[in-house]
Formats: structure tokens, sequence, C-alpha cells
């Protein structure tokens, strides 16, 4: 989806079936105190993430903030996007590839460095999203997969699939996007 056509992203967007606006029979009814991520709206909406967030590579502090923002959206647990300024962006190291977002635009995939160690494309950014993404300009979001993360003190369970970012935290009730058999929505 290079170049933003407008009537690509228009088709991409429209073959969504759900939207948050009713769940669909197999998504788990939440109890007292959770989230259904099928009550999630699409287009993602943005929301300012007031508990701590931290991120760590083994006993290295990547980042640590109180102003993420979560974006959610209909069947993922939300991914959560943390300003540059709370990353420690001397461990930062751009990667020449990326992937376009419908809702979000062209993201710039990051790597990991500290000396000899790498954690390849673990990270990624829109620094230049598409309207209604613009928050996220100055932030950066981390894959769970190979990281300790952490939402208010809970640690995450990193969303399935190689391609989803989504972190899973204790109140959340799914099933998530990724999950086997996920591919139809």
């Amino acid at each position: 989806m290079t170049g933003h056509h407008p009537d690509l992203i228009a088709r991409v967007r429209a073959q969504w079936r759900w939207r948050g606006t009713d769940r669909p029979p197999f998504a788990v009814i939440p109890s007292h105190g959770q989230i259904s991520v099928w009550d999630f709206p699409r287009p993602p909406e943005l929301v300012r993430e007031l508990r701590e967030v931290v991120v760590l590579w083994g006993d290295l502090e990547v980042a640590r903030t109180r102003a993420a923002w979560a974006v959610r959206e209909t069947a993922h647990p939300p991914t959560f996007y943390l300003p540059f300024a709370d990353v420690q962006r001397s461990l930062l190291r751009p990667v020449g590839a990326g992937s376009f977002c419908e809702w979000k635009g062209p993201a710039q995939y990051w790597d990991l460095v500290d000396g000899a160690h790498c954690l390849a494309q673990v990270a990624w950014s829109y620094p230049q999203p598409l309207a209604g993404a613009e928050p996220l300009a100055e932030c950066l979001a981390f894959y769970a997969h190979d990281l300790i993360c952490t939402v208010g003190g809970a640690k995450v369970i990193a969303q399935s699939g190689g391609f989803y970012g989504g972190w899973i935290t204790p109140e959340l009730t799914g099933p998530f996007k990724g999950d086997p058999g996920s591919n139809g929505w």
C-alpha cells in the first residue's frame, strides 16, 4: 500500500467485519472488571495509558513511562506506544524495512542493540502517521516476545503471531487476533 492511495486504503478498511459494535458468538464474555477486545472499535482508538509501562531487555531497562498511548482495535489486545523521550534511544538502531497499516500509515522498524547483542526488528514507529494517529508520531512500540514488558506492574503476554504487537494484560478477554483460527477475523 505504498503511495497511500486513498481508494486502496478505503477498500482495505472496508473489508473488516467486526468493528466493536457487537461481539461475535465465539467471544469470551468478560467478568466484572474485565474488558473484551471485541468491544474495542475499528478504526482503532488511541487512549492515554495512565499506568506505568516498563520494557526490560534482560536486566537492561529500555523504557519506562506513564505517558504511553494504548491503541485499542477490535479483536486485538492493545499495542502500547511509548514516547521516544522515555526510551533509551542509544539502544535503538533503525532498520531499512517497513510495513504499512491502513489505520496508522507507514511503519519504521527498529533493532535493539547493546554491544554485540541485538534483537532484530523488535520495535516500530509511525513517523508520518495517517489522520487520526497523529499522537503516535513521536512514539515507539515493542514486540513483547523477547522482552519483559509490564503495564501497571503486571507482566504482559505477547499477542500470538509474528506480525501482531499487542500486549495481553490480565483484565482482557478474547479470543485475540493472531490466535490459531483467527485469520478470518
